[in-house]
Formats: C-alpha cells, sequence, structure tokens
C-alpha cells in the first residue's frame, strides 16, 4: 500500500485557486527500463567535444529541436531564464570569431590565464584560435536571462538563473548528440562582445557558446578517460 502523505501536493486550497493538470507518466518493466539506461548511457558515453568541424549543412529544424528539449529543463520558480541565440549567417559567424580570437589571445599569450589553468588545458592542446567557429554551420549562445521585464518594462525576478541555464545547457548537448551531431561548449572569457555582436538587451548575459555540425572526416580528439563510477557515486 502507497504511504499517504500528511501535507500532499497540490493542498486543495491551492488547487482550487491554481491550475494543475495529471502527470502523464508511463511505468515501464524493469528490464526496459534498464535497456533505456544503458542505451543512453552508452550514448552518451560517445559524446566528445569537437573542435574540427565541416561546413556540411544541418538542417534549422534539428536545432530548433534541440533548444525545445533543453527548454524542458526545470527552473527557479518556472522562469525559464535562457535564451537560445542561433545563427549561421557567415558574416555573424565571422565577427563571432575575430572578437573571440582577440580575447583568447589576450587569455593565451598575454597571461590573463595563469600558469596553473595553462597547465591543465596542456594535455589538450588547446590555443587562441577558434576558426571552427566559422566553419560550423550554426552557433548556438545560450544568453542567462539575469531578470525579466513586463509589458511595462518593469523588472521581473529571476531565481536560479546559473542553475536553471546550466540543467538546460546540458539538455542542450544530450540532444545534439543524441542526433547524431557534434557541439563544443566555448566560453571565450570575458564574453561580453557577444551580446554585441548579436544585438542582446542588458538583461540578458552570454553563458555558453555552441558550434555546431558534423564533425570533419578523420577528427581527433585527446585521448581522456571520465572517473569511474565510485569516484563520483556517493551512497549515505
Amino acid at each position: 500500500m502507497a504511504r499517504l502523505y500528511e501535507h500532499p501536493y497540490p493542498s486543495p486550497e491551492l488547487a482550487a485557486t491554481q491550475r494543475f493538470i495529471p502527470l502523464v507518466h508511463t511505468r515501464l518493466p524493469p528490464d526496459e527500463m534498464a535497456t533505456r539506461a544503458t542505451r543512453f548511457r552508452d550514448t552518451m558515453e560517445r559524446r566528445r567535444s569537437v573542435r574540427m568541424f565541416s561546413d556540411e549543412p544541418v538542417p534549422r529544424a534539428l536545432i530548433e529541436h534541440a533548444v525545445m528539449t533543453a527548454s524542458t529543463a526545470p527552473s527557479g520558480a518556472h522562469r525559464q531564464p535562457w535564451r537560445f541565440v542561433v545563427t549561421s549567417d557567415p558574416e555573424v559567424k565571422r565577427q563571432i570569431r575575430v572578437a573571440a580570437e582577440e580575447e583568447e589571445r589576450v587569455n593565451y599569450l598575454d597571461n590573463r590565464m595563469n600558469d596553473e589553468w595553462q597547465e591543465a588545458l596542456a594535455p589538450l592542446g588547446t590555443d587562441h584560435h577558434k576558426e571552427f567557429l566559422e566553419i560550423a554551420p550554426w552557433i548556438v549562445v545560450l544568453f542567462e536571462e539575469r531578470y525579466g521585464l513586463d509589458t511595462a518594462g518593469n523588472r521581473r525576478k529571476n531565481y536560479y538563473v546559473k542553475e536553471s541555464c546550466g540543467i538546460a545547457a546540458g539538455l542542450f548537448v544530450a540532444a545534439i548528440h543524441e542526433m547524431g551531431l557534434c557541439t563544443l561548449t566555448h566560453t571565450p572569457s570575458p564574453m561580453r562582445f557577444l551580446s554585441e555582436v548579436l544585438g542582446r538587451p542588458d538583461n540578458e548575459r552570454p553563458f555558453v557558446m555552441f558550434p555546431i555540425g558534423f564533425p570533419l572526416e578523420d577528427t581527433l580528439v585527446p585521448d581522456i578517460e571520465r572517473k569511474p563510477i565510485e569516484d563520483v557515486l556517493i551512497e549515505v
């Protein structure tokens, strides 16, 4: 017998004043649950960050589906404080590359990134060259909406903005990989130039940039390993 809740949600009083609908949930057999879990884990295990993209076109509808998937993420007070700004325009991508490379040049060559940081990156072989930003068919920039605006232009507070956008970004990456595309979480610091190039308002701030496309044939990626389960799962 299911345990009874002393304080059910929603309370009768809340349900009488706010809109609620029945949860749509399909209970799966244990063997199918295990199969789905294993299949998705194996799929995501093959996910890698890609820096060598093909210029082969990618249908816009696929980008839309990934954004729609990302937008299913939970968010503080259901504010959904994310904006996915997408472009395939060659000139816009060129401007983004030029600005990103300048910031990264300062990071790598003018010591804005300290020695410890650069030592950590050394095995990956990254540098300030970001040619992929022009070659990848799509660039998607996730902006965090720091605060909302009502129809009168008054500020409306958003809650857990970074946490909400972080979850949405994870779902976006998973969706891109699941459909057979590749991406890279690129955060050239600082990223203020993205607001200028993409014409975003003051209440939005760049959170992460995703170049998206098919990998170039024979692309190489670092031979890295992920931490074993005993290093990341702790049961109390």
